[in-house]
């Protein structure tokens, strides 16, 4: 009956423990757990140090292009109530990791950890924003990231769709697709840990990182991924870390130029400033998901001048958020000063779809044409 050989192997493959990234994390996770025990033994007052994830403490690497935490650091000490209730929330979420996670090769979401804590007494979290933030700070201490966990994101629903072939190992074995002839025109779901997938073959110039979904689905519309042999990636807004990491992937493994297509207000920018230069959070992860080589395709603010978009006026917010931007080490840049001077004089901003107003063809056949052609792409 079911105890086939076969049927026998394929279960042996998927027994717990067997994956070497898991027995890495597992190790690494007792590390810690160790260290703070030691600390104990030798009558040190139990404490992990920490970067300081603020603006004042990101900074350039020239080495690998990249923004990551500087000197600065903050500490998390039993000396204080505060620190003991971090530490001691630490420790629940080490076991929790280990004993459920990694030995029985499960996961659960952000959310649920945020739940599950609800069983650890005084150690509970007082909100998700807590947990999430204890989950970056051990992806810190233990030189992990959140996947090697088993950790998951809520659903995403970032896609991929273009002339791409990969394939993915999943629960129930690999699958391999091509990402316009094998899904539909929502496109490839990217899984949330994305490096289990393998790039088989492509046909692609280059890749194209799309903030709305109304344009995503334009360019599909308008067959732009055929004309131009074009990876269409929508980020659909603020970029996952899965997103992020297969913007990353195609661009260093693959070779192929990434341009980013967002909205033209400073939301949108920082959207940009997360592929292209990582974020404040995440700077612990720059190497890993961040493309370096990533350009800014538009809309830009010289656009709504050069293109005589439809503009909204810009919102006190909007304003407040430029004139950070500025200050902001990832825009400090002649290209990004001349830019957001510009929109804080104009005191407009520009949705994509504002290429509508000229044709549904315009964004197509005109602006992004001329424009990959004058960044040399095209």
């Amino acid at each position: 009956m079911a105890g086939s050989k076969g049927s026998k192997d394929k279960l042996s493959s998927e027994r717990p423990g067997t994956d070497p990234r898991s027995k890495r994390a597992e190790e690494n996770l007792l590390r810690l757990a160790e260290s703070l025990y030691s600390q104990f033994q030798r009558g040190v007052v139990p404490h992990i140090s920490l970067p300081s994830r603020t603006k004042s403490n990101i900074e350039f690497s020239s080495r690998d292009d990249v923004w990551v935490y500087g000197d600065q650091e903050t500490m998390r000490s039993v000396k204080t109530v505060r620190g003991a209730k971090t530490l001691l929330k630490t420790v629940h979420l080490t076991e929790l990791l280990i004993d459920e996670h990694l030995k029985n090769n499960r996961g659960s979401t952000l959310r649920e950890i945020y739940y599950i804590s609800e069983n650890w007494d005084i150690a509970k979290f007082n909100e998700q924003a807590e947990s999430d933030r204890l989950i970056e700070d051990m992806e810190i201490v233990t030189n992990l990231h959140r996947e090697d966990f088993h950790v998951r994101p809520e659903e995403d629903g970032a896609a991929v769709f273009g002339p791409l072939r990969l394939k993915e190992q999943t629960r129930r074995g690999e699958k391999q697709m091509h990402c316009q002839e094998d899904v539909g025109e929502a496109g490839y779901q990217i899984p949330f840990n994305v490096d289990n997938i393998e790039f088989i073959s492509h046909d692609a110039q280059l890749v194209m990182a799309v903030e709305t979904g109304g344009m995503y689905a334009r360019l599909i519309e308008n067959g732009f991924d055929e004309e131009y042999k074009a990876i269409l990636v929508h980020i659909k807004g603020q970029p996952a870390r899965s997103t992020r990491r297969i913007i990353k992937r195609l661009n260093s493994e693959l070779d192929l130029p990434v341009v980013v297509f967002t909205d033209g207000d400073p939301w949108s920018y920082r959207i940009f400033a997360s592929i292209a230069y990582g974020a404040i959070k995440s700077a612990h992860l720059s190497e890993h998901l961040v493309t370096p080589k990533a350009r800014f395709l538009g809309v830009q603010p010289s656009d709504i001048v050069d293109y005589n978009l439809s503009t909204d006026k810009l919102t006190d917010k909007d304003l407040q958020a430029l004139k950070s931007e500025l200050s902001d080490p990832r825009f400090a840049n002649p290209y990004w000063e001349r830019q957001i001077r510009l929109q804080i004089d104009l005191k407009k901003k520009a949705e994509q779809q504002a290429f509508a107003g000229k044709g549904l063809d315009f964004v197509t056949k005109t602006y992004l044409p001329e424009r990959l052609a004058e960044m040399g792409i095209i």
